[in-house]
Formats: C-alpha cells, sequence, structure tokens
C-alpha cells in the first residue's frame, strides 16, 4: 500500500512538473524563428554595430529572487565593452571570477579568436561576464582585454559585462545540502546565478548560445564543426547539443529556449548544481515516471546530441572554487591525466602507458616515444641508448596505441619522464591507462 502511494505521488510531482514546464514553453514560443545556420548567417548586413543603452534582463528572476524588488535598476546589465552586435547566428558566452591564484582568461580569447575567418568573426559574438560586483576590479578586466583585442572589441566582436552590485542575494542565508560545504554551495548557487544572468542577457543576440568556462582552449576549426554538427542535427528535435564531454562546457542551445531553461534553473537554483538541473529538464520533458531508468536514459538521448572528439579542452588547474585544484582534463570517457604528475619521481622497474577505449578507439598516440631523464645522466654511456640530446633518452614508443618496457638499469635513477608527440594529429588524444611502478632509491 505504501509503494502505490509513493507511486501517485511520484506521478502526481512528474504531471506538475511537466504542466510547469509546458507554461515555461509557452511563455517563449511566440519567440520562436528559424534556426537553420544558412537563415541566421544572412543577417549579417543589417547586423547592430553601434553601441546602444542595454535591455533590462527579462523573465521571472524577482520572483526566485525577492531581494531585486528592492532594487530596480539591479536587473540592468552593465556593459563594460561592448557595441550593441546582434543578428549574429552564434554567441558565446564566458563567465570569469576573480581567481585567488592564475587567471586563464586571455588564452582561453586567444584560442578562440586565432583560427577564425573573416566571415566567422561577423558571424559571431562573444560575451564575457565577469561575475563580480566590484567595479574597479571589473573595469580592470575590461582594460586588460581591451589592450589585448583592441580589433575585436572595436568591431563588437568581444563585449564585456558585469551585474549590478544588487544582483546577488545574501548566500550566507544559503542551506547546506547534499553533503556539500557551506562553501561549495554558495559557489554553486552563484555559478546558478552566473549562467542564467549570461543567458537572458545573451538571448536576443543570436541564434545559438554555447556556454563555456574562462578556461578552455578551443580546437582549430571549431566554429566550422559547429556549424556543421548543428545543420546535421537540424531535422531533429533537440535540447542541447554538446561539444565537450566535461561539465557544462561546450553546451549549445537555441537562443529561443534560454528563457524557459532559465526559469528552471533560477526555481531551484539554491537547490542543485546546473548541470543536474539542465538534466532535471530532460526529465521532465520526456521521462515516464512508469517506466525504468533506462527507458528514461534513452528518451533523454534523443534531445542531446554529442559531438566527438571534444572541441574544448579545460586547462585551468586552479578552480574558480578557493583550495579547490583541478588536476583533470577533459577525456572521452577515460582516465583525466595531470602530466605534471608524472614528473620528478624515482623510478625503477617498467611503465605502461594506453592510449584509446572502446568508446574512443581512435584517439591514440601516434609517432609518440617515452623519454626518460636519467638523474646522472653526464654518465650514460650514449652509444647504447637511444639519446634525444646530451640529457634525454628515448625509452619507448607508442605502437598501436600503447607503449610499454623497462626502464634500463643503467638509466637509472631518473628525475623525470615524459611523452613526446612527433606529429600533429586530427584528433583529441585519450591517455586510458598510466601504470608507473615506483620504488624508493
Amino acid at each position: 500500500q505504501r509503494l502505490s502511494v509513493a507511486e501517485e505521488l511520484g506521478g502526481q510531482v512528474s504531471r506538475d512538473l511537466s504542466v510547469i514546464l509546458e507554461q515555461l514553453e509557452n511563455m517563449t514560443r511566440s519567440t520562436n524563428a528559424s534556426h537553420g545556420w544558412s537563415n541566421a548567417s544572412s543577417s549579417n548586413t543589417s547586423m547592430k554595430q553601434l553601441k546602444s543603452e542595454p535591455s533590462r534582463l527579462q523573465g521571472n528572476m524577482e520572483l526566485y529572487m525577492p531581494h531585486l524588488r528592492e532594487y530596480p535598476d539591479s536587473l540592468q546589465p552593465r556593459v563594460v565593452l561592448g557595441r550593441g552586435r546582434r543578428g549574429v547566428t552564434l554567441v558565446l558566452g564566458i563567465p570569469t571570477v576573480r581567481r585567488e591564484k592564475q587567471s586563464y582568461l586571455v588564452s582561453t580569447l586567444s584560442s578562440l579568436l586565432t583560427s577564425l575567418t573573416s566571415s566567422e568573426r561577423r558571424d559571431l559574438l562573444i560575451i564575457v561576464f565577469v561575475a563580480e560586483t566590484d567595479v574597479e576590479y571589473v573595469d580592470s578586466v575590461a582594460g586588460s582585454l581591451s589592450d589585448s583585442f583592441p580589433e575585436e572589441v572595436q568591431s563588437g566582436l568581444l563585449e564585456v559585462v558585469s551585474p549590478s552590485q544588487h544582483y546577488y542575494p545574501d548566500f550566507n542565508l544559503l542551506k547546506e545540502t547534499f553533503g556539500d560545504s557551506k562553501e561549495r554551495v554558495k559557489w554553486r548557487t552563484k555559478q546558478n546565478l552566473d549562467y542564467s544572468f549570461l543567458m537572458l542577457y545573451a538571448q536576443d543576440k543570436g541564434s545559438y548560445y554555447v556556454q563555456l568556462e574562462d578556461d578552455v582552449v578551443a580546437k582549430t576549426g571549431y566554429y566550422s564543426d559547429m556549424k556543421a554538427f548543428v545543420t546535421q542535427a537540424a531535422p531533429s528535435e533537440w535540447l542541447y547539443l554538446e561539444f565537450s564531454q566535461l561539465g557544462f562546457i561546450g553546451k549549445m542551445f537555441k537562443t529561443s529556449d534560454l528563457p524557459m531553461i532559465v526559469e528552471f534553473f533560477l526555481m531551484f537554483h539554491k537547490d542543485k548544481p546546473i548541470d543536474w538541473l539542465l538534466d532535471h529538464i530532460l526529465w521532465v520533458k520526456v521521462c515516464n515516471p512508469e517506466k525504468d531508468n533506462k527507458h528514461c536514459d534513452l528518451q533523454k538521448a534523443m534531445l542531446k546530441r554529442r559531438y566527438k572528439p571534444s572541441l574544448f579542452q579545460h586547462v585551468g588547474l586552479h578552480s574558480s572554487l578557493p583550495g579547490k585544484l583541478q588536476r583533470l582534463k577533459v577525456s572521452e570517457d577515460g582516465v583525466r591525466v595531470d602530466p605534471s604528475r608524472l614528473i620528478h619521481v624515482c623510478v625503477s622497474c617498467r611503465f605502461l602507458f594506453r592510449s584509446g577505449n572502446s568508446k574512443a578507439i581512435g584517439d591514440k598516440f601516434y609517432n609518440t616515444t617515452v623519454e626518460v631523464l636519467p638523474r646522472n645522466h653526464s654518465f650514460v654511456r650514449r652509444g647504447s641508448f637511444a639519446c634525444e640530446n646530451s640529457a634525454v633518452f628515448v625509452s619507448g614508443e607508442f605502437t598501436n596505441g600503447v607503449a610499454e618496457g623497462e626502464i634500463k638499469k643503467a638509466l637509472q635513477p631518473i628525475t623525470a619522464l615524459r611523452l613526446v608527440v612527433r606529429s600533429d594529429s586530427d584528433v583529441w588524444a585519450l591517455l586510458s591507462e598510466v601504470s608507473v611502478k615506483i620504488s624508493k632509491l
């Protein structure tokens, strides 16, 4: 009997959420338009390049953030750099915050801009959202980007915006949930609000919106790759396309869907991380509570498409969450490795490096050698080993994606072990297994 009651309650909750989602979709249905890449591109000739006053963010933000009602201008974006560019096909949103350690923002933007053609530059808008209320800091970031990318700022390709000083609520009032610390709850809640702000600001700028972070590197040709993939996915229904596996990086949405998505995020911004909330939208849209999880996963998979290999690689070591180190890199369903962890160790015996896996068969290392640096390299006889230079010795190479071997006794002890890739690759390389036997010397 209790099971029946639970199932009935679960069904009612699902129906209620479905009604809410349908209402949110109805709110934005009137603004839906064609999302063909070629159709959107044709509007470039009428693109607004003149600087204009930013419009107040729309949506029911005040309903979910009641403190905003006390400040009438709290939803007015502060456009620090920008020329009002609209009508583009693709909008890239990059939130950035003050980091305790290293900033990766300039290198991220450089990787996004370097390989663009002139036509792609005219059909793209990059929005950097400085998610801080310290005006002096925001202006310093804007000044740095203006100095680094003057042409992109002048043309309107690059914008810098920030929220008002009253946008964020009192994070000290948040409740700790899911075993997360107070600091982590604050961090994930602020991230929800940052992404929501940026999405709403970007919704009327172009046809597609891609969420990025300020510590990624883009693969050369990412724009044309995304364009081709969107064209391929156009005949089917989808909520988002994925161009990276890690977290929220590289998620693409139709801008007409952003108001509905943001509304859902705002409803539960204090409760769960943003990637969980995105998955919940899929669940509400297609999952039947009377079916099992396998059926639900299959239905959700129909509303998202993933491009391989990843077009955006995560490179940041220091997270925006104070004290958190991100030693992991994006990989395709494999082990994520911080290469620096293989350096400065004393090794005796064997090593094994395996690349690719069953889901990414082609993502292997080719024309790659394993090299070692002996501690006393000046005493090693050069004629006995293949040597890269006067100090480094080749100890193995990848064959069919695997490098396995023994470090000769004459080379021990060593102070460094490295992989050297000797040719370019058209795909990401996945290091799926690392085994280095270590013993005390």
